[in-house]
């Protein structure tokens, strides 16, 4: 890959920290004290999550808090706090696109939930592949307090995971969960020790980058494709899929690494 594609490795990313190890992505949320979003850094995202996905030695991302205490607090409420619903307006647009696109990012995304989740912070781990919390960890999408709601995909993302009635318990009558009942409920996939989150996910990234990222990104957009759409579509579509893939050079690459009993080399091409 040129070098120009890969400028972005060192640009500012506004309210976000980003290290690159080998084919993964960490994206840290940066803003003191409490890793709130603002309009500014949830564009950074959006436009953060555009340039992974046109890097294709980039086959995972991990996003975590800076910190011990926070995740993410969600948005900043002060910007909120004139009532000026064009402010309102632009906000949840910036929502929406930031973990809109986190959500299609075409490979493996994972949430190292490293202390309080809360509204628009939930949300963002919400939009991942997958979610790490650590044993202190709290959970909340607690809008309405303050008579808002989730505009961030709260309500749909959390009804997906943990069913209708947890999504109402702790959207209509405001309930932290902690990480254990997380991961009963099926809104996190594992729960580790204080500050052992984002070593996890690493792993998990690693298990990502031994699968084909062609074959992954195919898988992640069937997968997806069960929120919208029919059981029959599906099915079409990964027949489809399936043999679209003999067009790619890590399909090739995956059959005669295991005829030849070594370890594929992807390119994701």
């Amino acid at each position: 890959m040129s070098q120009t594609a890969h400028d972005y490795r060192t640009r500012d990313w506004t309210g976000l920290g980003l290290t690159i190890d080998g084919h993964t992505a960490i994206v840290t949320l940066r803003n003191p004290p409490a890793n709130t979003w603002t309009v500014h850094s949830l564009a950074a995202l959006r436009d953060l999550v555009a340039a992974l996905d046109g890097d294709r030695d980039i086959y995972a991302l991990v996003i975590t808090g800076e910190g011990e205490k926070f995740f993410s607090a969600g948005a900043d409420l002060k910007q909120f706090a004139s009532g000026d619903k064009a402010a309102a307006r632009e906000a949840a647009r910036r929502f929406g696109e930031a973990f809109e696109a986190l959500s299609a990012f075409r490979g493996v995304s994972i949430a190292a939930i490293n202390g309080y989740a809360m509204g628009g912070g939930l949300e963002c781990a919400l939009a991942c592949d997958l979610r790490i919390a650590e044993a202190h960890a709290q959970l909340a999408l607690p809008e309405a307090t303050v008579g808002l709601l989730p505009c961030a995909g709260g309500t749909q993302n959390l009804t997906r995971l943990a069913g209708e009635g947890w999504a109402k318990r702790m959207i209509l009558l405001g309930e932290r969960i902690d990480a254990a009942t997380a991961l009963r409920i099926g809104v996190v996939e594992e729960v580790v020790e204080r500050g052992e989150a984002k070593a996890r996910a690493l792993d998990w990234a690693a298990k990502a980058a031994k699968q084909s990222p062609t074959s992954v990104a195919a898988c992640k957009r069937l997968v997806q494709t069960t929120r919208s759409q029919p059981a029959v579509a599906g099915l079409i579509a990964e027949r489809e899929l399936f043999v679209d893939l003999f067009d790619t050079a890590d399909q090739k690459e995956g059959v005669a690494a295991f005829l030849e009993k070594r370890s594929p080399v992807w390119t994701n091409a």
